[in-house]
């Protein structure tokens, strides 16, 4: 008996020999869409076909992201993926990574070819890109000399800059030998040292823009020693020349806006930065300022000269205590003495002599206090207030208290 083979394993054998396959594995299908339908998970199910057959295809949601418009029944389209066979129903079925629409179909094939080509090549790489001048000077322009692309670059970077020397590489940009013309403008513009390259023209169709998709383009941007900002087409257009180029600009107006500096805007800064220096300059001056005062006043208290004028000031300020002391010593001192003068003058035997008052002393001029000492015959001096009176003692009589034994001198 014949060996025989599970319908499983017929599959796996035939999906295996597809997957071998390299042109099945990568495929351009053009048809018409048919059964097309949107399922809930973001795949897209439909179907290819011509006169001569249908083909089933899937569109994984995943790569729903490359899809630049809605599929509709009857639609032309060029389909780029691979076949595969699908093991649970026994069927073939295109798995769709790209889908453009007819029309475009053979140009961007060949734009999706070389763009992986030269992705591979590490062309796009971020790491190649140079950083855009902030202040250009000389500006490098690689465009149609009659466009509107150079106008308009011309009005922008004027307006933003008048200072800006502008370079125009009057480039094909269209038509047959475009490409070549381009990249030799761009290496000629690259030996002069300018500041920054502009590469772009205006709008038009992919026929149009397909200058900027070749290949000598490329490399003469991913070479260039200047940097380059392409600026191709309107915003929705992306060329070959936009993912090599240092910088893509959506429009040639764009291009000279991120290329040229707004001097206006430079000049404000620059008068914002000089008023803060001079208020930080000011500010600094008068901290300095109080600085020096400090180390002054520290520097005045240790100098010889103002010990010598503490020391002035000190002998200024005892001198005036001391004199103040004395003024008051000096007139408590004549208060007192003001006092006892007239205690004095209250005692004083002239002034009481005055008043009626006699005094009364013997020979030798001793005062005559008591009586009983007083002998008969005794010579006595009388002093009233205007002289003496010369008198002799007749008697005397003791009133009070008792008499002296000794008598006084000149008795008998």
């Amino acid at each position: 008996m014949r060996k025989a083979y599970t319908v499983g394993q017929v599959n796996s054998y035939i999906k295996q020999m597809f997957t071998q396959d390299f042109m099945l594995n990568h495929i351009y299908i053009k048809g018409e869409v048919s059964n097309c339908k949107y399922h809930t998970s973001g795949h897209i199910y439909f179907s290819l076909k011509d006169e001569t057959g249908t083909l089933s295809c899937v569109m994984f949601a995943g790569n729903r992201k490359g899809l630049s418009f809605h599929m509709e029944e009857g639609q032309k389209v060029i389909a780029l993926g691979s076949v595969g066979v699908y093991e649970r129903d026994g069927k073939y079925q295109l798995y769709a990574k790209e889908i453009v629409l007819d029309g475009e179909g053979l140009l961007y094939q060949r734009f999706l070819e070389l763009k992986n080509r030269l992705e591979e090549m590490g062309m796009f790489d971020e790491s190649y890109k140079q950083p855009i001048p902030s202040y250009v000077k000389r500006l490098g322009v690689v465009t149609a000399p009659t466009g509107a692309a150079i106008q308009d670059i011309r009005n922008i970077a004027y307006r933003r800059n008048p200072y800006i020397q502008i370079i125009l590489y009057p480039a094909q940009v269209q038509g047959e030998g475009a490409a070549g013309s381009i990249a030799e403008g761009i290496r000629m513009l690259d030996e002069l040292g300018l500041d920054v390259i502009i590469v772009g023209r205006g709008g038009g169709s992919i026929e149009d823009l397909w200058a900027f998709n070749e290949e000598i383009v490329a490399r003469a941007i991913f070479h260039c020693r200047t940097p380059v900002i392409s600026a191709v087409g309107h915003e929705t257009d992306t060329t070959i020349a936009d993912y090599v180029a240092d910088l893509r600009a959506p429009t040639p107006s764009a291009a000279a806006e991120l290329a040229v500096a707004d001097v206006r805007m430079l000049f404000d800064q620059m008068d914002d930065m000089h008023r803060r220096l001079n208020r930080l300059l000011m500010d600094r001056i008068v901290w300095k300022n109080q600085l020096l005062e400090q180390y002054r006043r520290r520097i005045s208290l240790v100098s010889p000269q103002s010990k010598i004028q503490e020391t002035r000031q000190y002998l200024i300020s005892m001198e005036e205590k001391l004199e103040g002391g004395m003024a008051r010593q000096l007139e408590s001192q004549k208060a007192r003495l003001a006092a006892c003068a007239g205690k004095l003058d209250g005692l004083s035997p002239i002034k009481r002599l005055s008043q009626g008052f006699s005094y009364m002393a013997d020979e030798k001029g001793r005062a005559v206090t008591d009586a009983g000492r007083v002998m008969p015959g005794q010579r006595l001096t009388v002093y009233v207030s205007n002289g003496k009176v010369y008198v002799r003692a007749e008697s005397s009589e003791v009133t009070g208290g008792y008499g002296k034994e000794e008598p006084y001198e000149g008795a008998g």
